[in-house]
């Protein structure tokens, strides 16, 4: 039996979802509880593995199982054990060919900045960038990633994946009480790409960087835009299927 979860979790103290050898993560948590259950190791397969600090508000992945529990029987037993920084938010039986990563027609991040006085009760919640910003400059700057590109310039120099096209299907910015949110819809993701857009729109909406679009996708030089934001801001905040 295939058993496909939905789960949350604040990625401040985990050193990302893979797991590590001697290092917290949310794989390692799950299947440590899962190998108490069966008395023997189950590998879960994640719809996306999240590096250390980045946040979940929705993430999906599935195991096999000879145990035959209903779903709410799986999500309270789960939740049991699971840590205060976890939540098992929905649990299904899936079909047995499911696979949370290859299954998945898009995933959608949230990305939180505040501005002005840093603030210690956001710590590890939002990234703190103390300058004054320009939400239509910011807004000329996203516009263009929308539709099919190479995104070789907005990815890490470390992603081994050789074909970088990838579609983005939305990016909004939303003004908050303190800061912006962006939003962003796509396919799929290189490693560290919605960061590394982030990092390239802020400069562009504090006034340091001209909004080029275009011609940094045209470049494919990961040189040229060579920050990074923080992963503290980040959130995986939906992860889409058609059928589940």
């Amino acid at each position: 039996m295939r058993v496909a979860v939905n789960i949350s979790y604040n990625g401040r103290n985990f050193s990302g979802f893979q797991y590590q050898h001697d290092y917290r993560t949310v794989q390692g948590t799950v299947e440590k509880q899962l190998k108490r259950m069966h008395k023997e190791f189950v590998r879960i397969h994640a719809s996306s593995r999240t590096d250390a600090g980045v946040h979940a508000l929705e993430q999906y992945f599935h195991f096999d199982t000879p145990i035959d529990l209903p779903p709410e029987k799986w999500k309270f037993i789960l939740n049991r054990a699971m840590p205060a920084d976890i939540l098992i938010n929905d649990v299904k039986i899936a079909a047995d060919d499911f696979h949370s990563r290859f299954d998945a027609t898009g995933k959608t991040y949230r990305y939180k900045v505040y501005t002005g006085t840093k603030n210690p009760f956001y710590d590890g919640l939002k990234t703190h960038y103390p300058y004054e910003l320009d939400a239509l400059l910011m807004e000329e700057a996203m516009q263009p990633f929308i539709g099919t590109h190479d995104f070789t310039t907005f990815s890490s120099a470390k992603a081994e994946i050789k074909n970088k096209v990838r579609t983005i299907k939305d990016f909004k910015v939303i003004e908050t009480a303190d800061g912006f949110e962006f939003l962003i819809t796509g396919t799929g993701f290189l490693y560290n790409m919605v960061r590394v857009i982030t990092a390239y729109v802020l400069e562009c909406g504090r006034g340091i960087r001209k909004p080029d679009t275009l011609n940094m996708i045209a470049k494919k030089d990961r040189t040229v835009i060579p920050k990074t934001a923080p992963a503290e801001g980040l959130y995986l905040e939906k992860v889409w299927y058609e059928k589940l």
